[in-house]
């Protein structure tokens, strides 16, 4: 009995700092990541650019963006093209967009479908696929964890095919594609990478492009359930928050990855500098008596040393997250559902999500 408690004991806490969300493409070694110097995580790579951006006074080398606004949404597109602009954000070579918005918890239908045909507009641009396509949609994340549990609730509002698509004629498909599904799980519950289980199910079902979804951490407490970012380059479980396990990425799989996440948590670390950087400023001081990237790094070895060595790793959700990730599940489900299936019209896509 008491090896079964020490058991039991060990999986929950293995699955505790496992279940962390996800980054997209977070592959540069941090000593390498400029961004880091200024400041703590964050997955989103316009966050960085930006950061880095304000700090330095100058663009970023290597790296170009564009901002679209439109009535409900920011679209902002960046793109890394250089190893230089890749070693600087900590983001590989690829490309970024970013659909910031403050109505996407606002539970109303008439924005939700506009959210959701940005969506899928920008998940195009990313990845054109044929008519004829396999795709599968992979909800990453810790279902038991509700900060965690984005990708597998966006799952279940997906609308799978696959198993009937082959019964059908062509002519009766109605633009519906081959849409397959799979919650892996995280490696505390299942004890398999999900990368593995992944690259496995890849292997047997061999899809034309895997779907990523996963949460993230930000650096902003304002980007939380109010921003979805996607990207071309694959996504490494568990890196927004330092525990980055096997890739899930073109290299790996052999297949193109479009990794898909919106922002459930930030760092404790965070909202602590934030604080800090503010009562800097109502203070005049700014960066006056020190250059400022040394300032930044020595408040965070301050933090680092006052929060350690039980409080370092500490991730920060709001209290209203359940209702932060099931409006995020079902704005990204129908804009997935709307891309992946050019033919439903949008009032059976919002009927399916009710």
């Amino acid at each position: 009995m008491q090896e079964r408690r020490r058991i039991l004991r060990l999986r929950r806490a293995e699955s505790s700092r496992l279940s962390h969300p996800g980054s997209s493409g977070d592959d540069a070694s941090s000593k390498d990541v400029i961004w880091q110097n200024y400041s703590v995580r964050t997955d989103l790579a316009l966050e960085a650019q930006t950061l880095v951006s304000q700090r330095t006074g100058q663009e970023v080398p290597g790296v170009i963006s564009e901002k679209e606004e439109t009535r409900y949404a920011t679209v902002t597109r960046v793109q890394v093209m250089t190893a230089e602009g890749e070693r600087i954000l900590g983001k590989p070579r690829g490309n970024y967009t970013t659909i910031d918005s403050k109505y996407l918890r606002s539970r109303s239908k008439e924005i939700d479908e506009e959210l959701a045909r940005i969506f899928a507009r920008e998940f195009l641009r990313l990845a054109p696929i044929p008519e004829n396509a396999t795709v599968l949609v992979a909800g990453l994340g810790n279902w038991q964890a509700t900060p965690d549990a984005l990708g597998p609730r966006t799952v279940e509002y997906l609308t799978v095919t696959r198993h009937l698509h082959s019964f059908v004629p062509q002519e009766l498909r109605g633009g519906m594609r081959a849409v397959c599904a799979i919650s892996p799980g995280v490696l505390g519950l299942t004890g398999i990478e999900t990368g593995e289980i992944i690259r496995g199910v890849v292997s047997n079902v061999r899809p034309d492009l895997v779907v990523v979804v996963d949460a993230l951490a930000s650096m902003s407490t304002q980007r939380l359930g109010s921003t979805i970012q996607m990207g071309d380059t694959g996504i490494s479980p568990g890196s927004g928050v330092g525990n980055k396990r096997m890739g899930i990425n073109r290299e790996s799989l052999g297949v193109p990855v479009i990794a898909i996440g919106v922002p459930t948590v930030v760092a404790a670390e965070t909202i602590a500098m934030d604080a800090m950087d503010f009562i800097e400023r109502q203070q005049g001081r700014g960066g006056q008596q020190f250059n400022e990237t040394q300032q930044a790094m020595a408040r965070r070895n301050y933090l680092a040393q006052m929060l350690s060595p039980y409080f370092g790793s500490l991730v920060v959700t709001p209290k209203e997250v359940d209702d932060l990730v099931e409006d995020a599940a079902e704005v990204l489900a129908a804009g997935l559902n709307a891309a992946l299936h050019p033919s439903i019209d949008w009032d059976k896509i919002l009927t399916y999500l009710s």
